[in-house]
């Protein structure tokens, strides 16, 4: 009996193996270039394909912060309209690893919030479209203003790539109301310029000048340009610094709390928050949740750097 349970389970599992390995296959990292052109377009030449080895004949200059990010490898494709030889659009896609990395890179990339509904992010200018889904980045770069060619190619690419994976949820956990749009960024060490916090996110959030609610309503009442409140905004930063368990978090914030007794203007700890200043990035609060360090820097009134930190503590699972 037990030999017949042996010679059913044996095969059973062989072919869950061999299952796996298929689904797991990896997919050629050039089958996920648009294979139906918009109307007017072809490509020139063959797509190239580039390793870590090769990466800088492609972009020399930011190869290095690809591989930071994790790059595994890419393709790049050139396209020409059948009309004018001169009009052309570079497509490069990159293999970041995961979608954590993937979104990394995009969020160092774009410069603002121009989204265009492509993949997990995205950001369209009239001669650049980028936007990254599951592991993979992807950049569309036009010699002529085409944001509408553009647009297309980049639905084309994000339809062939099937990685659903969602979004980083460390993403969720920044507070929206004040975010300022597309300042949200990954960061895969040095966050904030501190080596002690290695990797990270930081975004950057707007704080009204002392005497905005006395302007406001005038410049309201006076009809004038809502640019002008926007002008007295200072802007601050919202971080989260994340490290592979609660003890090296906790020894991170006590390099932090050194640091700033060392560079800035002291440091205390009140209900287990840190407060200092650091000389160049201004006033400061870190507090610990697990293996996260969360603080906020650069504020000027204590009251609105507080509240939102105690936001995002609440936030943050």
């Amino acid at each position: 009996m037990r030999n017949s349970i042996t010679l059913f389970i044996i095969p059973s599992l062989v072919s869950i193996l061999v299952w796996s390995h298929a689904l797991c296959k990896e997919v050629p990292i050039e089958s996920l270039l648009p294979k139906k052109l918009p109307e007017g377009w072809r490509q020139i030449g063959s797509p190239q394909i580039y390793t870590r080895k090769t990466l800088f004949n492609r972009i020399n200059g930011q190869a290095e912060l690809f591989f930071k990010y994790g790059f595994q490898k890419s393709v790049f494709a050139l396209y020409q309209s059948k009309s004018n030889s001169k009009d052309q659009i570079e497509l490069d896609l990159y293999d970041m690893g995961n979608t954590l990395q993937a979104f990394g890179i995009f969020s160092r990339s774009r410069s603002e919030d121009r989204s265009a509904g492509v993949g997990l992010e995205s950001y369209l200018e009239d001669t650049s479209f980028l936007f990254c889904k599951g592991r993979y980045f992807v950049m569309l770069y036009a010699t002529e203003a085409n944001s509408s060619v553009l647009t297309r190619l980049a639905k084309t690419v994000s339809s062939e790539i099937t990685d659903s994976s969602p979004s980083p949820k460390e993403i969720d956990y920044f507070p929206k109301n004040g975010l300022k749009p597309g300042s949200l960024e990954y960061y895969p060490e040095g966050l904030l310029g501190y080596q002690f916090f290695k990797r990270g996110f930081q975004g950057v959030y707007l704080e009204k000048a002392e005497d905005d609610e006395k302007v406001e309503p005038e410049i309201k009442a006076k009809g004038r340009d809502k640019d002008r409140t926007k002008d007295r905004q200072k802007e601050f930063k919202l971080f989260l610094a994340i490290f592979e368990d609660s003890q090296k978090a906790s020894n991170a914030l006590e390099d932090f709390k050194d640091n700033l007794s060392k560079r800035g203007k002291g440091s205390s700890v009140e209900t287990g928050v840190l407060h200092g200043e650091d000389p160049y990035q201004g006033k400061v609060m870190v507090i610990q949740k697990g293996f996260y360090l969360l603080g906020v820097v650069g504020f000027e009134k204590e009251k609105d750097g507080g509240n939102l930190l105690a936001e995002f503590m609440r936030n943050v699972q």
